[in-house]
């Protein structure tokens, strides 16, 4: 089961147009409408095992200012403006799937910034912080960016909306983290890190499908009835990501040396879509499946674009330095 789990882990490019696509033949011809019963424990599902690896010891360790308060100013300065600006031009009209591209830039970082990193050869180190620091301050920033770029348009109780963040990440992070202190304890740090650790990522994609599933589901016939509507939500979500890609890597060949700078990539594009789902689906009642075929939309193109941006990084940045010898210098240091 692990290893099957794990699979499905490695090819999300697939696994989550197929569960999509199932997700919307079972919601077609009856009522799904039990499937809401099913959101709370996919959420945690979803959320608790992300957290049980996370290194939150490592945010308090030096040596990459200036890349984290790059990737900070990127990810809460200008890329939730981008995806309200984006949102407003191309769904004024609809306030939900404005919500739904809004969320999906609101929440930055995912364990998948931290693998995504490791592939391309970037500063690993860099990347945890940034996750962990992103994590925490997107879904604290949630809730007042949410009111402030769309309160007008959307029906939104702020306590109710910080509630439901406390529920779905920071009682899963408490929990997640007693988890692992209490595994490394038991079974020491090396069989955590080498074997119990790498299979709680496998159980939060099972999560993220589950939710995926759900999702489509409650859309099937929404979008039957407007086919083009998938198209519709992937064009907006391309241009984000397209312009969020390219002024990050802009900033981090002029600002910063090679393994910091893909560090920034991934620490401002990956965005936290299993947190903007599970908010998307459990904070905004029956409209926030809207939301949420927005934010279900987003992982493909997070996905695919991620794994593309890999073999593109030493063309970017120049290549990684072999063991022993000194990184390239294609980035200021200043």
């Amino acid at each position: 089961m692990w290893n099957l789990l794990q699979s499905i882990s490695k090819n999300l490019v697939l696994a989550i147009p197929a569960v999509m696509i199932l997700g919307f033949v079972c919601g077609l011809p009856g009522d799904v409408s039990w499937l809401k019963g099913l959101i709370v424990p996919f959420t945690f599902l979803m959320v608790y095992p992300m957290m049980v690896t996370l290194k939150i010891n490592q945010v308090f360790s030096g040596g990459d200012v200036k890349a984290q308060v790059i990737t900070q100013l990127v990810n809460f300065g200008i890329v939730p403006f981008l995806a309200f600006g984006v949102a407003w031009a191309f769904f004024r009209e609809q306030p939900y799937m404005m919500l739904g591209i809004v969320l999906a830039g609101l929440v930055p970082t995912s364990g998948m910034t931290i693998s995504w990193t490791g592939f391309a050869k970037g500063n690993v180190a860099a990347a945890v912080k940034m996750t962990v620091i992103g994590l925490t301050l997107g879904s604290l920033a949630t809730p007042v960016y949410v009111r402030g770029l769309l309160g007008a348009s959307i029906e939104m109780d702020i306590s109710a909306v910080f509630s439901q963040i406390v529920l779905i990440v920071f009682l899963p992070m408490a929990l997640g983290y007693a988890t692992q202190r209490l595994l490394v304890r038991v079974y020491g740090q090396k069989t955590f890190a080498e074997r119990l650790g790498p299979r709680f990522p496998a159980l939060s994609t099972l999560g993220v499908l589950g939710i995926v599933f759900i999702a489509l589901a409650l859309k099937a016939r929404t979008i039957m009835g407007a086919p083009g509507l998938l198209l519709q939500i992937l064009f907006p979500l391309a241009i984000i990501y397209g312009i969020n890609f390219a002024l990050s890597t802009l900033l981090g060949r002029v600002l910063l040396p090679r393994g910091d700078a893909i560090a920034l990539v991934y620490g401002t594009v990956m965005r936290n879509l299993s947190i903007a789902l599970a908010v998307a689906i459990n904070a905004f009642g029956a409209q926030g499946s809207d939301a949420a075929l927005v934010v279900a939309m987003a992982y493909i193109i997070q996905v695919q674009s991620a794994a593309w941006y890999v073999r593109l990084t030493d063309r970017l940045f120049g290549p990684a330095a072999a063991p022993g010898f000194p990184a390239p210098q294609t980035a200021s240091r200043s």
